[in-house]
């Protein structure tokens, strides 16, 4: 091998490093073990989780934290275990780049039986054509460099999933080194039509008497939180968030209305944002759990609507408009004046200091409110989806980037595999889990590789016996229940000795002190039992009952 060559390993090896991916989740198998031993001998770190659903989640977790994450699976029996975590990414817009080993190429040629094939050998690649932006079998060494180029720019470029599978005996097949590579978007605006749209928009607003900004979860995932911040503190614009995008901009901010969901939000909120004569409206997907069951009243004749690459002004649409140009290009348009003396920002809720009665049963609205104290701007917190991320549009977050809630996807035990991500990608904070019992029972595993990393991560279980929110949104029913576990002993079934602490508190003053041992453990994964009495759950929770119920009536 010459000077100007490596091998596929390599070069891939390389790609992902200067993607930002330092750490590559996955679990081994025989297709994949030749790479493997290129994984170890290179600069990324391997993570070695419990199963392969629980990999995914742990590199979309890290790489909404680092703008890129990565996974690796052997084939059929790997490749298809991981796949919901990729169509939860491919439907919340998180670049997670899989790789598969698979079956060497002869293999392949000859059709030969092997072990873990499903009906064909082109099969999973189909298969993962349908939740990614892009996938490739890399098939031969002079066309292999391109190919992981390719895809590994646009997942970073689209902010999407990608699959690249890699047959055993192209593991060590020798192609070109690596050269200079770019991976910043070349998408471009149409010049001629992101001069009008933003001159409209501009005017509108400078019209405008009580002009608010809506921000949106495209803010998060395209990065363009900064941006935004700098057009709003421009303006002096009143903004508020959507529970996908909660924390894209800091809450402690005087302009921060609160959190949007249609009829689900505070009536403040509602009315400040509903009643705008010039809404903007950045990246916002309408999905059912952002706008409270579609509950939300918008005047498209009062808007000014950008996400994905067009924007509306009112009932004028202008196409090939990258959000970042728009935002940026409308900072400068806009007349700087502040909206805030005439029509300022609703005043946001005020974290009250919470007083436990040390003897009370604990309760979720207690627990949740004494939770909402506990946080700081050193904290992640990752909420379920389930009662948590129900209750997590009051908790207050002061920095931005400290939430994850995968509220459009709704997969049920992402959090405690993502916090794995989210723990390595940023070192110098702490994730904090809150879940149910349900949804930690799905992927429960992964406290063991949180402990023998030693990520000092806080886990929650809001122990309320079985799926509490399937109970709240229909009739019960016995495939609600779920077996009673002891969740405080699991630490020490996971090997934890003195890495990790579980604590089992049932009232509130054991959950003071739980918490408190939690704050000063810091180096330690610390796991709190919330054990309630009976089966109450939080304002938001019931909300959604309430509504889909009333769905379901008028059919």
């Amino acid at each position: 091998m010459t000077n100007s060559q490596t091998t596929i390993s390599r070069y891939l090896l390389c790609r992902l490093k200067e993607a930002g991916v330092d750490h590559l989740f996955g679990v081994p198998g025989d297709y994949v073990l030749d790479f493997l031993d290129e994984v170890v001998a290179s600069q990324i770190q391997w993570v070695g989780t419990c199963n392969e659903l629980n990999a995914g989640y742990a590199a979309d977790g890290y790489a909404r934290m680092k703008g890129a994450g990565a996974a690796v699976v052997t084939y059929g029996v790997g490749g298809l275990s991981i796949l919901n975590a990729v169509a939860g990414a491919y439907a919340e817009r998180v670049p997670l780049i899989i790789i598969s080993g698979a079956p060497a190429s002869r293999r392949r040629e000859t059709g030969a039986l092997v072990h873990h094939l499903v009906a064909d050998y082109y099969l999973q690649l189909e298969v993962f054509k349908k939740v990614t932006t892009d996938a490739v079998i890399l098939l031969r060494p002079e066309t292999a460099p391109d190919e992981i180029d390719r895809v590994i720019r646009n997942a970073i470029v689209r902010k999407l999933p990608v699959y690249i599978e890699l047959p055993a005996d192209m593991a060590h097949a020798p192609c070109r080194a690596p050269g200079p590579l770019s991976l910043a978007s070349t998408a471009r605006s149409d010049e001629e039509s992101l001069k009008d749209c933003v001159a409209e928009a501009a005017a509108l607003i400078d019209q405008a008497s009580s002009p608010l900004m809506l921000a949106g979860v495209e803010l998060s995932r395209f990065g363009l939180g900064s941006d935004a911040l700098r057009l709003v503190e421009t303006v002096e614009l009143p903004f508020a968030t959507m529970l996908s995008s909660k924390s894209v901009l800091p809450e402690l901010h005087p302009q921060f209305v609160g959190l949007y969901q249609g009829g689900w939000s505070r009536e403040s909120v509602r009315r400040q944002v509903e009643s705008s004569d010039c809404l903007l409206s950045l990246g916002v997907w309408m999905t059912d759990l952002d706008t409270g069951l579609f509950s939300f009243k918008l005047d498209s004749r009062r808007m000014i609507a950008a996400a994905g690459d067009h924007v509306r002004v009112r009932n004028h649409y202008y196409n090939n408009i990258q959000l970042g140009d728009f935002i940026r290009a409308l900072a400068s348009a806009i007349r700087p004046r502040s909206y805030l003396a005439s029509h300022p920002a609703a005043t946001n809720l005020v974290r009250k200091p919470f007083a436990a009665d040390a003897d009370r049963p604990l309760t979720a609205p207690r627990a949740y409110e004494r939770l909402n104290c506990f946080l700081d701007d050193q904290m992640i917190l990752l909420a379920e989806p389930g009662d948590a991320f129900c209750a997590a549009p009051e908790f207050q977050i002061e920095e931005a980037r400290n939430f994850i809630v995968q509220c459009y996807y709704c997969s049920i035990g992402y959090c405690t595999p993502a916090a794995l991500g989210v723990a390595l990608a940023e070192p110098g904070k702490r994730p904090v889990v809150l879940t149910g019992d349900g949804a930690f029972q799905m992927t429960v595993q992964e406290i063991s590789t949180l402990i023998r990393l030693k990520c000092p991560a806080i886990v929650l279980v809001v122990n309320n016996d079985g799926y509490l929110i399937e109970r709240v949104l229909h009739a019960d029913g016995p495939y609600n229940d779920i077996q009673r576990w002891d969740y405080s002993k699991l630490p020490a079934a996971f090997g934890g000795g003195s890495q990790a602490i579980g604590i089992r508190v049932t009232t509130e003053g054991e959950l003071d002190c739980a918490l408190a041992v939690a704050s000063k453990e810091t180096d330690k994964l610390v796991l709190i039992d919330l054990c309630l009495a009976g089966r109450d759950c939080s304002q938001g929770l019931a909300r959604l009952g309430e509504s889909f119920r009333q769905a379901q009536r008028k059919g």
